[in-house]
């Protein structure tokens, strides 16, 4: 599976690793683990899907966003990449004409760290700017399921909410359907272009939107392409003439030459998330995603053999005692970046964007440091398969008590924050206001102090445009990252249950809940390969051929999103 959605010094936040600041930490946004989706194929249902055929007459129109051109177009699922600066007199304008009436909201959302006071001048500003007056009622992001599932079961819920993937579990789904409006009649088909920025979102991240068999949320939109990236210390590499390795049996050999416990240098942290990529494994991301027609037949990732050959090989690397011992002894989440930039663990896998993270730590404390992030390959060392991510997991809804013109109100935000990298709008939303929150030094905005506390969150989850990476100050970087998931993108496949959003059957939702642990277990050598065997014979009988049936008459009956 994917790692879960981490932070350093700040939330989740696409803005906040996307758009690059020399002050802002970056955020490391991975995957939802063993999670139940949501969503239905009719209003109320708590079960089930709506289809790509029939989404068709659901979904908006699509209209790709001219008004800035990147610098690297994007492909294959992956982001388009804007590597330079633009000086403020060139930036563009996306919203020509407020939208907003002036009319008021209030939004609950996740935030992490201390809330900013509700009339701070980004708040004001972004108020101004949209035409609408939002009050924020931002939550502890640590302990968002909990208020959002008791917000959600009252009467009284805020006119806007955002609900994360990773929180769509127990009655959240189902509130959904009952609680949230129909944005439908204000964006299908050609409607949509009303809002020129939330009509250059992909399509694939609009079906992420559709609950209940109507379009209800507003997506976060992100690449399909995998974003769990095997890096490796490039200057390490060719200061030891090291050749980065292009086939698993290449790795291990390579890995236990580079190992050197008395200097206190291993080859590599935890490897199980690339090792699930090198094998062919269905994503772990969403458990829809963990199923795929396979000669006819609905086959589960758990039962596959390329899941017991990731598990396998990852084991060998433990075996051969190449991991950082943090690593087998569980230290494996944010810590990793840490060893690997100290020098201690030469490769590490994790999401793309901690590259730009440690180069950007880095610079002012080890001018050698340089790192990559090397292609992955298939287990014989020829073209990898690798499977698309959703491109979408975090969503806002309005009431279903929304009048009509707050409806439009709240459409006339999320536009106003989907504007693209290059424009006023994107500035504003990113960075807050010039003097106040960010100031521009060699050409480059950085966040005060102020703005690091105040410009956080919040308006990223109205809206966001298509997928992109921005770090002008380390243009490199962002060519790395983009160059590398667009080759990776070449390689994607879908799987049957991409970009739908399901909600499971209750009875069969925590099925496979143990099988993180059990994974962990075997690669450190806790448990034994035969392990998985007996626990995917018991996931069987204990549901798991019914959950499979179930599954393929929701495929028979509403048909693939792809």
């Amino acid at each position: 599976m994917t790692p879960n959605s981490a932070t350093t010094s700040s939330e989740p936040s696409r803005r906040s690793f996307l758009a690059s600041t020399a002050v802002a930490a970056a955020v490391v946004a991975g995957g939802v683990p063993l999670l139940s989706a949501c969503g239905g194929s009719q209003e109320g249902r708590k079960e089930g899907t709506t289809s790509g055929k029939d989404a068709q007459k659901i979904l908006p129109t699509f209209v790709a966003s001219s008004v800035v051109a990147p610098d690297i177009p994007a492909k294959n699922g992956a982001p388009a990449g804007f590597s330079k600066a633009i000086a403020t007199a060139d930036l563009k304008t996306s919203v020509p004409k407020k939208l907003g009436s002036g009319g008021k909201l209030k939004i609950m959302s996740p935030f992490w760290g201390t809330p900013p006071k509700a009339d701070n001048p980004y708040y004001s500003a972004m108020n101004e700017a949209a035409g609408v007056e939002v009050t924020w009622q931002n939550q502890d992001g640590v302990t968002y399921d909990q208020k959002l599932g008791a917000v959600l079961a009252s009467s009284d819920i805020p006119d806007v909410v955002v609900v994360p993937g990773w929180n769509l579990m127990g009655k959240i789904p189902s509130a959904i359907n009952a609680k949230f409006a129909d944005l439908g009649p204000y964006l299908s088909g050609d409607k949509v272009k009303d809002y020129p920025n939330l009509a250059a979102v992909p399509s694939e991240a609009w079906q992420r939107g559709i609950f209940g068999g109507q379009l209800r949320a507003i997506p976060f939109p992100a690449p399909y392409v995998t974003d769990i990236a095997p890096m490796y210390r490039r200057d390490i590499f060719k200061k030891k003439g090291y050749s980065v390795p292009t086939s698993p049996d290449e790795f291990l050999s390579w890995a236990k030459e580079a190992t050197d416990a008395k200097s206190k240098v291993w080859a590599c942290d935890d490897m199980k998330w690339t090792a699930f990529n090198i094998y062919g494994v269905f994503p772990g991301s969403d458990k829809a995603l963990w199923w795929n027609l396979v000669d006819g037949k609905l086959v589960n990732r758990i039962e596959t053999e390329e899941f017991l050959e990731a598990l396998e090989w990852t084991r060998k690397l433990y075996a051969a005692d190449v991991v950082h011992p943090d690593a087998v002894s569980g230290k494996a989440g944010g810590d990793a970046r840490n060893r690997f930039t100290a020098g201690q663990s030469l490769v590490f896998n994790g999401n793309i964007s901690a590259w730009w993270g440690s180069v950007s730590e880095q610079a002012t404390q080890n001018s050698d440091f340089d790192m990559a992030a090397f292609d992955i390959f298939g287990p014989d060392g020829g073209d990898p398969t690798l499977w698309a991510v959703q491109p979408a997991n975090i969503f806002t809804f309005i009431s279903k008590k929304a009048t009509k013109q707050q409806i439009k109100d709240f459409l006339a935000l999320c536009n106003y924050c989907a504007a693209p990298y290059g424009t006023k709008e994107f500035m504003l939303t990113a960075y807050g206001v010039e003097g106040t929150d960010y100031d521009m030094k060699k050409g480059l905005p950085v966040k005060s102090t102020t703005g690091v506390n105040e410009v956080n969150g919040a308006y990223d989850y109205t809206g966001n445009p298509a997928p992109y990476v921005a770090y002008p100050d380390f243009p490199e970087v962002t060519k790395g990252i983009v160059e590398w998931q667009q080759r990776m993108g070449a390689f994607t496949k879908k799987t049957s249950f991409f970009g739908l959003t399901v909600t499971e059957p209750n009875r069969w939702a925590n099925l496979a809940d143990n099988f993180e642990q059990l994974e962990d277990d075997v690669v450190r050598g806790r448990k034994k390969i035969s392990d998985v065997q007996q626990a995917v014979s018991d996931w069987k009988s204990k549901g798991g051929d019914g959950l499979r049936d179930w599954y393929k008459k929701l495929l028979d009956e509403t048909g693939s999103a792809n």
